[in-house]
């Protein structure tokens, strides 16, 4: 393998991906994904719950709102978004 495969395998490897919800999805090829995740206190040790909000690239517009879907990072693609939809795990129930 040449130097120029193996570092595009190695970023490949190295995404970052986050699970979410999708919230909003009125603007074109772009929806809002709401991550959750639990961290636990440093002094009380109780579990709290801390959310970011990620603006995702959705090519296709296939991200209805409520679905639970996978997100992985990518190149910056605009001022707010760098993440792109890797798939849909659950649609939203109608």
């Amino acid at each position: 393998m040449n130097d120029a495969a193996t570092n595009d395998a190695d970023t490949q490897k190295n995404q970052r991906t986050a699970i979410g919800r999708v919230l909003s999805n009125k603007t074109e090829q772009t929806a809002t994904v709401l991550v959750e995740r639990r961290v636990k206190h440093p002094v009380y040790g109780k579990y709290i719950r801390r959310s970011k909000k990620y603006a995702v690239h959705d090519n296709e517009n296939t991200m209805q709102i409520g679905d639970v879907v996978q997100i992985k990072e990518c190149r910056p693609m605009s001022k707010t978004k760098s993440w792109t939809l890797d798939k849909v795990l659950e649609p939203a129930k109608a």
